[in-house]
């Protein structure tokens, strides 16, 4: 192993643990010496590869904005044109749950993100975080499946964050139940119907 591959998969490595401990810890309650106690490296040589805790937080939720949006990648709005909306949105579930069952950081993220979100957490990492916005993609789904007459009425924004919250509520209870099975898509989406 290169010195550069070596150097990247210690970044990876911080990166991660930081994600595990900001979820179950929380962001606050976590320090930079946890962190390095926890990879294992001394807290000088984590400074080598983040300057704060502040730059981490938010190089973990760049992370988490990249994942969201590679999930999207590859749905064209004539594929969604092709499929109902309930479908689109019980395929993407089962795609994203599959996912984070093979890789279950991807809960711990799930958690952050929400978190990062909230009043009170660094500025920065806040913005990134806000701008990963599928509450507004979902809503036109939403709009399309009552105009199809596939969901049922009622304010579309609305409830594509319901939808969103309940998947949102799923995923902190894998997080934190590691045996947890993962629900069956079509129950998540039947909230709509």
């Amino acid at each position: 192993m290169t010195r550069k591959e070596q150097k990247e998969e210690r970044r990876k490595a911080i990166l991660m643990t930081a994600l595990t401990l900001f979820v179950e810890k929380g962001y606050y309650d976590t320090r930079i010496t946890d962190i390095a106690e926890a990879v294992p490296m001394s807290t000088g040589l984590m400074f080598h590869y983040f300057k704060s805790k502040e730059e981490l937080l938010l190089e973990v939720v760049k992370m988490g904005a990249e994942g969201t949006k590679s999930l999207r990648k590859g749905i064209t709005p004539d594929m969604m044109a092709q499929v109902q909306p309930d479908q689109y949105l019980v395929g993407f579930l089962r795609k994203m749950l599959s996912y984070a069952k093979d890789e279950p950081w991807v809960f711990h993220m799930f958690v952050l993100m929400g978190q990062a979100r909230r009043t009170g957490m660094p500025e920065e990492s806040r913005q990134v975080a806000l701008s990963v916005d599928i509450v507004d993609d979902t809503a036109g789904l939403v709009a399309k499946g009552q105009k199809d007459g596939i969901f049922h009425g009622g304010d579309a924004k609305l409830m594509s964050r319901c939808f969103w919250a309940s998947v949102q509520g799923i995923m902190e209870e894998m997080a934190m139940d590691k045996d947890m099975k993962a629900p069956n898509p079509e129950w998540i989406v039947g909230l709509l119907r």
